[in-house]
């Protein structure tokens, strides 16, 4: 996926104004569709269990419905969602009682997905573990905000709001993210020739 075009902005605004005022639950419907997923995804990195980070996606899309109203006041839904799952799953750490301080920079990152991208399909097979290997040699903070761009579509301006970090910090993440992996992938490259 490589981000959200204005045209999928403005679908998401008009379910939720659908799902807001009317309680449309197809719009809910297809909310879900659109975002359980990568929220799903998002959800493990953090709580490093799919059933949990099932729970914590459906918990997010059950305060949806349950507080529906208040999506007329959210400005960016997507942001919303995902801030949401984070602190749903902070919060679901907490009850697990984990005494360990929790930091952005322990966090890993499964960056399997379940779908190709048109890229993907023209890259070889080999190229495609090739990067996988790089993203995965990357620091779990790095990796998180690597997954969110180039796999989930966020822009910079909605992984630093969800992350809490400034634009700037997105920005030098990405940089030496690709920076990484074009390395890796040169070096293995020349190595197997």
């Amino acid at each position: 996926m490589t981000g959200y075009s204005l045209r999928e902005d403005v679908n998401i605004q008009l379910l939720a104004e659908r799902i807001a005022s009317l309680g449309d639950e197809q719009a809910y419907k297809a909310l879900f569709r659109l975002f359980y997923k990568p929220l799903s995804q998002f959800a493990y990195s953090i709580v490093k269990s799919w059933e949990s980070a099932e729970e914590v996606a459906s918990d997010v899309f059950v305060n949806i419905w349950k507080h529906r109203e208040r999506l007329l006041q959210v400005q960016n839904l997507k942001v919303y969602l995902y801030v949401s799952t984070k602190n749903i799953a902070l919060n679901y750490l907490t009850r697990a009682s984990r005494t360990q301080h929790f930091s952005l920079d322990e966090l890993e990152v499964d960056f399997s997905t379940g779908y190709a991208t048109p890229e993907q399909i023209f890259i070889s097979g080999e190229m495609v573990k090739r990067i996988e290997a790089a993203v995965n040699q990357l620091p779990p903070k790095r990796k998180m905000i690597f997954k969110l761009i180039r796999e989930d579509g966020l822009k910079y301006k909605e992984v630093a709001q969800i992350l809490d970090i400034s634009v700037n910090t997105i920005d030098v993440h990405m940089a030496q993210a690709l920076k990484k992996i074009s390395e890796v992938i040169n070096l293995n490259f020349t190595q197997s020739k």
